[in-house]
């Protein structure tokens, strides 16, 4: 196998500051079963909070500004995306003896708001834990001989020698030209006519391999030919995972390669720090769903995007004009803090702070404005209610509602924003959300998990 140099530029933020303590309870044993299975109602996998102690990869302690820092870059690439703005700071391959160039754009920023699951790969097959990500594309993971750098991750990394069903995909396949969709850069080609990819994401993390094939294999059912990212050259914002699950609007996405089989449908419930939810690819139980149209858009037409139609606090309606609401708005896993239309985010704060009176409000912190003190498990939170096109809604409780950023500050959980409205997964927690892309909606139901 050829030796990939890849040299780029890398301004990680990654903070060694004093952590915050986000739960001050353990991980409670019914919530450690880290299986999976395949039957007749699709692939379910056990899903983690990116901070949780019951997650098999947990992120590196980090200070709740420091979450908020990543966030923000998430957002902005979100942003820049959807205006097709390039990097502000180029990239480039190189690939010996070539010495091609190639500049890299950066898709959605990894952030530090993805859930994790594991996945079995190979034959014999092997479990791996990958981050699930709705805003990316490319699956793929690190791989021996990782030519260049491999991050830290939890076991072994994949190596492809000990997999008698692993396969390189070569440059003249339809699979390699399909990449620039997918990862938003060209393929590139080595001298052995192995297909290159390159995934580069909007905070400096990336992931440059060989792009290949391989058995996805889940308690003893298989799905062959899976189409990934080996990767050589993986560094950035991953933790302690193996890599990256793309579950985007694209061909080459986790999705669109298991639906054939599978159905044309995912589902989570992303759980709180303490518990375990769950991802399922494939059938689910129509009936427990409200249900807002998957909107199309041109801006992007990978993410998923959704209309927001009102926002009530108290059962009242903010009281913002409906045309207030026509900002494309983002339904993401992975952006922790929800942004709204900086008119929307006015009002519901407005409301929220009235709603609020009598209790000591505190300080901004960071991109939070509207603050109180005390925690969000002591207050009692005004009803907030979030509907969409359609008709369907989510209800938020308290923990939806607020974010703890402090042991003695919680802060409302929304912030505004000018570009884009992204329905974040704070909100999202606990509620079982469904992607049915075969019939461009969305479902949402309350008690999906803990």
């Amino acid at each position: 196998m050829e030796r990939l140099i890849l040299s780029l530029v890398l301004a990680l933020l990654l903070s060694s500051a004093a952590s915050r303590e986000i739960s001050s309870k353990l991980c409670s044993s019914e919530f450690k079963d880290e299986k999976y299975h395949l039957n007749s109602s699709g692939l379910h996998l056990t899903l983690y909070h990116p901070r949780s102690p019951c997650s098999p990869a947990p992120l590196p302690d980090l200070t709740f500004s420091t979450i908020l820092t990543h966030d923000d870059s998430r957002v902005a690439s979100l942003e820049a995306r959807i205006s097709k703005k390039a990097s502000s700071r180029p990239t480039s391959l190189e690939l010996q003896p070539e010495l091609a160039s190639s500049p890299l754009t950066p898709g959605t920023s990894v952030g530090v708001g993805n859930y994790v699951t594991r996945i079995g790969l190979g034959t014999p097959a092997t479990s791996y834990v990958m981050v699930v990500d709705t805003g990316s594309s490319l699956t793929w993971l690190q791989c021996s001989p990782c030519v260049v750098s491999c991050h830290a991750q939890a076991g072994p990394v994949f190596n492809p020698k000990t997999s008698n069903s692993y396969r390189q995909v070569s440059c003249t396949a339809s699979e390699c030209s399909a990449l620039e969709s997918a990862t938003l850069n060209p393929s590139a080609c080595s001298t052995s006519n192995v297909c290159i990819y390159q995934a580069s994401y909007g905070d400096s993390s990336f992931s440059v391999g060989y792009l290949s094939r391989d058995t996805l294999t889940f308690a003893g059912s298989s799905v062959p030919n899976f189409i990934y990212g080996c990767g050589q050259d993986n560094e950035g914002l991953f933790g302690r995972s193996a890599g990256l699950i793309g579950l985007a609007r694209n061909k080459l996405s986790f999705l669109y390669q298991l639906a054939p089989s599978l159905g044309n449908s995912f589902a989570y419930c992303l759980p709180s720090t303490s518990s375990s939810g769950y991802l399922s690819i494939g059938s689910y139980n129509p009936g427990q769903y409200s249900y807002t149209p998957m909107v199309s858009s041109s801006l992007d037409d990978s993410l998923y995007f959704l209309q927001f139609s009102s926002i009530s606090v108290n059962g009242r309606p903010i009281g913002v004009a409906s045309s207030a609401y026509n900002t494309p708005t983002i339904i993401d896993s992975g952006t922790v803090i929800s942004r709204l239309p900086s008119d929307v985010y006015d009002a519901l704060s407005t409301a929220v702070s009235a709603a609020m009176k009598g209790t000591p409000k505190a300080s901004a912190y960071s991109i939070l404005d509207t603050c109180f003190k005390g925690s969000s498990s002591k207050l009692r939170a005004p009803a907030v209610t979030l509907t969409f096109q359609g008709g369907a809604t989510l209800k938020l409780p308290t923990d939806n509602v607020f974010i703890d950023v402090d042991s003695s500050t919680t802060c409302l959980a929304f912030a505004p924003s000018s570009r884009v409205a992204i329905l974040g997964n704070t909100q999202q927690q606990t509620f079982s959300v469904v992607y049915d892309v075969g019939n461009s909606r969305i479902g949402f139901a309350a008690g999906g998990c803990r």
